[in-house]
Formats: C-alpha cells, structure tokens, sequence
C-alpha cells in the first residue's frame, strides 16, 4: 500500500511545482510561501493534538530544514528554467537512497538497484543537458541556491525516517505547518524592515499549492509510517513527478530541449517502474 501512496504523491507534487512556477508571476517567493504554508495550518487544525516538549523540539528543527530548502529552492525556480530545476531536485533521492543504506540498514533487493543505477545515469545524462543550455555552476546563484535546496532537503528526509517511529503522521505534519509558517512570517517580516517589501496579491493559484502540497506530504507520511517501507524508495518514487512538471514545463512555459530531456527521462522511468514493481 506504501507504495501506491508514494505514487500519488508523486502526482501532486508534479502539479506542485507546476502552480508554484504559475504563482511565481502574480507574488513574491516569500509570500507565495507563508499564505500557502498558512493555508496548510488551518486545514490541518481539525487533526491537530497534544504533544510533549521533545517532539515539538525535533518538530521545530524539522521545519528549520523545510523553510531552508523551500526558500532556496524557491529562488532556484526564479532563477533557473523549471526542466532544469527538477533536474536537480531529481538528485535528491540519490543521497537519501545512500545514506538510508548507511544510516539506517535499509537493504534494496538487487532488481531495485538497478532501478536505482538507471535513475543514476539518467541524472548524470540529464545535468549534461542542463549544461549544454548554457548554464554553469559558476556564478550562477540559481544553481547555488539549489544546491542548498537539495542538500537541507536530504537532511529533512533522513530527520523524518528517525523521528517518524514515535509520531503520527498527522500530528508532525500539522505542527510542523505551524511552525514554518511562523518561522516565514519571521523572514517576511526582517525584509521588510531592511526595505524588502513585497506586494501579495491574491490569486488561485495559492489555495491550489496549499492543497497539493498538503496532499502530497500526507500521502508521503502515511506512507513512511507503515510496516516495511523504505525511505529510500519512497523518495525516489516521489520523484516520478518530474513527469508532470517536464510535460506542462514544455506545454505551459515553452521551455527548451524537451525532446532531448524526455529521451534522458524515459531512462529514469525505468528505473522508477523497477522500483514500483519489485516493491509490490
């Protein structure tokens, strides 16, 4: 059962990323951020419970690494075209995949590494293709701030595999809205004081985020959560939805090289399939 709800959340998350680059015209990162990280808390608040003070503290933590790589990875998007950008939040998976391995004994059976090894190359192939539209790491903040994206991410995931043990989905996914949306409202709040404003502007397109990505990280907990599943599939089934965003990425926002990527693409879907199938 994991495994399917691993799968749809890839669906959302697709979509996700999609409506935040729709949104990225009409309001600034941080607004786009908090209204729909505020908008997640109250639809949560039904399902939200007591807690003792550790699991609150591990559940702060948890949202300092989440706020860091939304933020960054936020600017990235601003920064970068949207193929490019789920690219590398594609690489993501990989360290999760190998410090699951390390971390936590998690043992793939050898028809998922090779489902892992294709998804590998497909990512090596597919930085290559970034590379030829012109785009170096060099200077480039968008790949910087991408980077850190990727990496607090990494650090999020692994926090979630330690504490989710001894937590409810619910209950770490309501709180942990809380508090990064307290923790943005923070950041909002010290740009405007050093003449950072920015204009929010109501448009669909927040309520829309919110909603996706509140039933994109409820399918991702319940998953964790249950009996046998593995962090390090999970993470890279999730990425499947790189589907979504390179096909409305051609279809919506004209970007370039989308026949090139799709061929790079369709590698990494084998190695998802293997994944899905051998996790059955």
């Amino acid at each position: 059962m994991w495994i399917w709800m691993a799968l749809a959340s890839a669906v959302l998350l697709g979509l996700y990323d999609v409506a935040k680059k729709t949104a990225l015209k009409h309001n600034g990162t941080y607004w786009i951020l908090f209204v729909s990280t505020a908008l997640c808390s109250l639809m949560l608040l039904p399902f939200i419970t007591a807690g003792t003070l550790p699991d609150h503290l591990r559940l702060m933590f948890k949202a300092v690494l989440v706020t860091t790589s939304w933020v960054s990875g936020m600017i990235a998007l601003q920064l970068l075209p949207i193929t490019t950008v789920s690219t590398f939040k594609a690489s993501r998976p990989v360290f999760v995949v190998l410090f699951s391995v390390l971390l936590f004994g998690e043992r793939p059976s050898p028809m998922q590494w090779i489902g892992i090894a294709a998804v590998l190359i497909a990512l090596w192939l597919l930085s290559l293709s970034s590379s030829r539209e012109g785009l170096s790491f060099k200077g480039n903040k968008g790949f910087w701030a991408m980077a850190v994206s990727v990496l607090t991410g990494v650090a999020s995931a692994m926090w979630d595999k330690h504490i989710m043990p001894g937590m409810q989905p619910l209950f770490v996914q309501s709180w942990t809205n809380i508090y990064i949306t307290l923790l943005l409202g923070a950041v909002i709040l010290i740009r405007s004081l050093h003449g950072h404003k920015e204009k929010l502007r109501l448009h669909w397109t927040l309520p829309v985020i919110a909603v996706l990505i509140t039933g994109a990280d409820m399918l991702y907990f319940f998953a964790l959560k249950q009996d046998g599943a593995m962090l390090s599939v999970i993470s890279l089934v999730r990425r499947a939805s790189v589907i979504i965003t390179f096909a409305l990425g051609a279809l919506v926002f004209k970007e370039r090289r989308i026949a090139q990527k799709a061929g790079v693409l369709a590698l990494m879907l084998a190695g998802l399939v293997l994944l899905v199938v051998f996790s059955i």
